[in-house]
This record gives structure tokens, C-alpha cells and sequence, in this order.
């Protein structure tokens, strides 16, 4: 990653993942009442109303609200503005050599620039219509409060004229969608523990977003192609456009238009509009069930039976006989017998119909941090078969231990 445009060499993407279409919004009607610390010096100066302040009169122009933060903390996570001559110069004026994938709301670059000195992803916004910029204000208004290590750092941003671009710190491995549902040929599948550590990571930043951010916040677009993959395979949560403020006090849902990415959404949230934190717990379910079987959310090149993961899983979940039979057959039975009963057993409360039977975020991420942990070793442990069913005195020990570590239906009903 030592080639940059800015600094006269071609800027490849041959040790870089392709970011595909991790950047793909849709329209959002959010209105945050965060507080935003965005820092309008460029290069060191004051800019002038007409640039600096652009993000400001989005903000205003949207309705989108700027208050204090409820707990009066500042977490320093301060986004940078970045004129659009920075920005050209960190991509080489945007050459295809840079080009890193393009999605509904935008194209992906990766540039380096000069005055921080680092490698970071540069999403260019079509500027054609409001839309894109009420998630492009959104987005900064989010990313601007959060400080996570499971989600995406959000660099600083550039609003200059019709100009708007975000600056991403950069994901060498792209998106997961890219290792598990589009695996080029020749590439290495993931294994067991990469996909737990994944989940378990994914699950984390979510429920910073539900529990530790103020207010909180719904994510509303979680899918593989939102989580991208740093270092290690170490997963973070992106693209934000599609936030909302969750309810508070005695308010158990936000009525909004229904948003979101068909196979992941929520049903509930989809026939009646109230979204709620189930609404993404049903999100994280889907991916989950994507880890666990290698199979997309929604595949219209499968049997009609088969085409949403769903609804193709259900009848399988009651029946532990046929828990090999879902699982990703790149694994080649390289899995622990225990671990995709946990697996799938968390899977299935996630994706409940009923949202008030769907776990809360604390209790997913305790039972993913547990089966992350428990590392599986394909050298001491002899490959599964999805021809047969699992020893019975496996299933018979795992009954009592399940109930103890995986989510019981006691925990789900705290938060709906």
C-alpha cells in the first residue's frame, strides 16, 4: 500500500479488497438530536461561510437537528473538513487506478493524503438530489459522536458547492460480502473462528449503537456489505445514511418509512413502519444465518424454496438432525458440532417474527463473545459430515449447556 497518486505513483488496488457496493444508500428521513463536533479548518484555517459552513446549512436546510449531547461528554472524535483540491490530490484527480467500487450513493477511492499522512477511502456522493444529502449529513452527524472499535472512523468530509465527499479511515480486506458471498476464485474460504470473531465483533458495534451512544441509535441497514473488514479479518460497521434515533422514555417504537435492504429488513418493521432495536437484532440474525451457511439473504438463482434465507432456515431449526445440512459446505465440516448449535440457536431467536421474542443486544453479544472464544482446531477435531447427523451424545451433553450460555426467551422481552 506504499503507491499513491499524491505522491506521483499509480495508485493500485492489487493489495486492496473490492469495496463493491459497501457504500449503497438508500433514502433516510433521520432527524438526529445529537450533537455534532465537526472542525471547518482546512489546513489549518477558517474557511469561508460558503465552504466551511456547507455542512451546517445542510443541517439546517434538512431539519436535521444540532443539540447538546445528553450527557454533556465530548468523546474527541472530531471530523476534519477537507477541501475538494485535498481530495482530488489524494486520488490523482479520482483515476481509475484508485477506484475501489460504486454503489447507489457513490463511488469509492482510496487516496492517501498528505496532510495527516494516512491511507484512507474517499466515497465521492452523486450530487444529484436532496437525498444524497440528507444521508451524507447523517452520516457525518453519526459518525461524528460514535468512538468504537467495531465501527468505521469517519475521517473528515468535504461540502463544498455541490461537492460532498466522506473520508474514511481505510479496510485493506473490504467487505464481508466480498469473503463470503462473492469469493473470487482461487480465494481462501473463511473458517470457523473468523466467522465467530466477526459476528462477535459485529455484534459489539451494534450494541454500542443501541446501549452506549446518546441517544441511541437504531442502525437500520446491517448486512454483509456494511461490515467491513480490517487487519485480521477485525470487523467494523459502515454506512450510517440510514440511521435513526431510537425511541426513548415510554415510547417503544419511531414510526418512519420503511428503509432498508429487502432480505434483511425486519418484517415487522416493513408492514407496519415502527422501527424499533428488534429491527436490527432481525438484521444481525440474517447475517448471522450468512455466516454460519455461505448463503446470501436473498438468492434468486436458488429452487424458489430456497431463495430467502429465512424462510429456507425455519423448518430446519427444529430439527437439530438437520443442523449439518446448513452449514456453508466451503467449511468442509471444519466446525465444532457444539459451536453450530449455539450458532444456530442464536440465529433463530434473531430472526423471530415476533420482534418481542428477539433477544436484546446485551445478551447476543455475551453469547457470541463466549462462542468466539472458544477456538476450534481442525488438527484435534475430525471434519463433520452433513451426510449424518452429530453423535447423540453430543446433542444430549449440549441440551443442559445450551440453556445455560445460549439467550433463553426470559432475557428477550427488556427492550422492544
Amino acid at each position: 500500500m506504499g503507491c499513491f497518486c499524491c505522491a506521483g505513483k499509480s495508485c493500485t488496488n492489487s493489495d486492496t479488497e473490492d469495496y463493491g457496493n459497501n457504500f449503497d444508500h438508500k433514502p433516510s428521513n433521520f432527524t438526529p438530536a445529537e450533537s455534532v463536533k465537526v472542525d471547518f479548518k482546512v489546513n489549518g484555517k477558517k474557511e469561508d461561510g460558503s465552504k466551511g459552513d456547507q455542512l451546517a446549512l445542510d443541517v439546517k436546510d434538512l431539519n436535521l437537528k444540532e443539540e447538546g449531547p445528553h450527557d454533556g461528554k465530548d468523546n474527541g472524535n472530531r471530523a476534519q473538513s477537507f477541501s475538494f483540491n485535498e481530495l482530488e490530490a489524494a486520488t490523482g484527480n479520482f483515476t481509475a487506478d484508485c477506484f475501489l467500487g460504486e454503489g447507489g450513493f457513490g463511488k469509492v477511492y482510496k487516496g492517501h493524503l498528505e496532510r495527516i499522512n494516512q491511507v484512507v477511502a474517499i466515497k465521492q456522493l452523486d450530487p444529484n438530489g436532496l437525498q444524497g444529502i440528507r444521508e451524507f449529513a447523517v452520516e457525518v452527524l453519526t459518525l461524528s459522536l460514535a468512538d468504537h472499535p467495531n465501527l468505521v472512523k469517519l475521517i473528515g468530509f468535504c461540502a463544498e458547492g455541490e461537492q460532498r465527499l466522506l473520508v474514511y479511515e481505510f479496510m485493506p480486506l473490504g467487505s464481508l460480502e466480498n469473503h463470503l458471498l462473492d469469493l473470487r476464485p482461487g480465494s481462501k474460504p473463511l473458517d470457523w473462528n473468523t466467522r465467530m470473531k466477526i459476528a462477535a465483533g459485529a455484534a459489539r458495534g451494534l450494541e454500542y449503537l443501541h446501549d452506549k451512544m446518546k441517544p441511541p441509535v437504531i442502525y437500520r441497514d446491517l448486512k454483509c456489505s456494511n461490515i467491513l473488514l480490517g487487519e485480521g479479518f477485525h470487523p467494523k460497521l459502515s454506512d450510517f445514511g440510514l440511521a435513526k434515533v431510537g425511541p426513548s422514555g415510554d415510547k417503544t417504537h419511531v414510526s418512519t418509512r420503511v428503509m432498508g435492504t429487502y432480505g434483511y429488513c425486519a418484517p415487522d418493521y416493513a408492514m407496519t413502519g415502527q422501527l424499533t432495536f428488534k429491527s436490527d437484532i432481525y438484521s444481525f440474525g440474517v447475517v448471522l444465518l450468512e455466516l454460519i451457511t455461505g448463503r446470501k439473504a436473498i438468492d434468486h438463482m436458488k429452487p424458489a424454496k430456497e431463495q430467502n434465507l429465512v424462510a429456507w432456515a425455519r423448518p430446519l431449526f427444529r430439527d437439530r438432525k438437520k443442523f449439518p445440512l446448513m452449514v456453508d459446505p466451503l467449511l468442509q465440516g471444519r466446525y465444532p458440532v457444539r459451536g453450530l448449535y449455539q450458532a444456530l440457536a442464536i440465529a433463530a431467536m434473531c430472526v423471530q417474527e415476533q420482534p418481542n421474542m428477539r433477544p436484546v443486544i446485551v445478551d447476543v453479544v455475551t453469547a457470541l463473545n463466549y462462542l468466539a472464544s472458544q477456538k476450534y482446531d481442525p488438527q484435534l477435531h475430525p471434519a463433520q459430515s452433513s451426510r449424518r447427523s452429530p453423535p447423540s451424545q453430543v446433542m444430549q451433553r449440549d441440551d443442559d449447556e445450551e440453556r445455560r450460555l445460549i439467550l433463553s426467551t426470559e432475557h428477550v422481552t427488556d427492550r422492544s
